[in-house]
């Protein structure tokens, strides 16, 4: 998840025409490491050596040193932190902020103790948001403060919207896969609430939004560009659509995920051919 954050970052600086800025890659590969680590850590369950999930179990079978990975991971922010322009810093608290509230036990209704994933639709749009402003905004706030490009408003607003879509496609089917323990577990996930046909569908929608951004962005119209990102989402659509058959956990986090990474692989390969 960590490389997919840098991937994602990547294909921004290349969209803006910026070069790529180290310190913003290194910490998004540590905050994410950091953050992603401290969830699966505070939703430790009961018995982790019995979880139906290899991903849990393995984990905490290796407890130490995921511990050790995450503190060092978090402390390396520090220095990082320091390192960005002010925007930037104020743009990270905000979205750290989210991500920690996004698990941790802050509200009480009754006996029930919830976090914020926890409320009705608040799931998929928070993990959404929270990618899209450090993929994209992230890095359009630091080159434009370096004097590295100029981004008007517009194809800021265009870029932000267009990646919000498809990160937003891709974390459906992850909420497909949990659908009969979110409903146990009362979680009002987007499969939850429309069903699991509807979802599908939805993910569609919403690549098909996307393909529509691309073409409006910077008025590029049919660049390389835009035909190196189409060909990403229609594969992301049909492995979302084989997703209803493949219930492999790897499947969603190596091919779905995989797809953030092999965007920016096609993204230079297009460039050059």
């Amino acid at each position: 998840m960590a490389l997919c954050a840098v991937a994602q970052a990547l294909v921004t600086f290349h969209l803006i025409g910026s070069r790529p800025l180290y310190t913003i890659l290194a910490l998004l590969f540590t905050s994410t490491v950091g953050i992603y680590n401290f969830c699966i850590l505070l939703s430790k369950p009961k018995s982790p050596e019995k979880s139906t999930y290899l991903r849990v179990r393995w984990f905490f079978a290796h407890h130490r040193l995921m511990v050790t990975l995450t503190i060092v991971s978090i402390l390396s922010l520090v220095p990082l932190f320091f390192l960005i322009s002010t925007e930037s810093r104020l743009l990270l608290i905000f979205l750290g902020i989210i991500s920690f509230a996004y698990s941790l036990p802050l509200f009480t209704l009754g006996d029930h103790k919830f976090g914020l994933r926890n409320i009705p639709g608040l799931k998929q749009f928070l993990i959404t948001l929270v990618w899209t402003m450090s993929t994209v905004l992230l890095p359009v706030l630091e080159a434009q403060d370096m004097h590295l490009t100029n981004v008007s408003l517009r194809d800021t607003t265009i870029l932000l919207a267009k990646r919000f879509l498809f990160i937003a496609a891709l974390t459906v089917p992850f909420d497909i896969r949990d659908l009969f323990e979110d409903r146990q577990s009362g979680l009002k996930t987007i499969p939850v609430v429309i069903g699991e046909k509807r979802a599908y569908l939805y993910c569609q929608f919403l690549l098909a939004g996307y393909i529509i951004l691309l073409f409006l962005y910077r008025n590029n119209g049919f660049n390389h560009d835009f035909f190196a990102l189409t060909l990403t989402a229609i594969l992301a659509g049909w492995l979302i659509f084989k997703s209803k058959w493949e219930r492999n956990e790897y499947y969603y986090f190596f091919y779905l995920d995989g797809v953030l990474i092999l965007q920016y692989v096609i993204l230079v390969l297009f460039k050059y051919i």
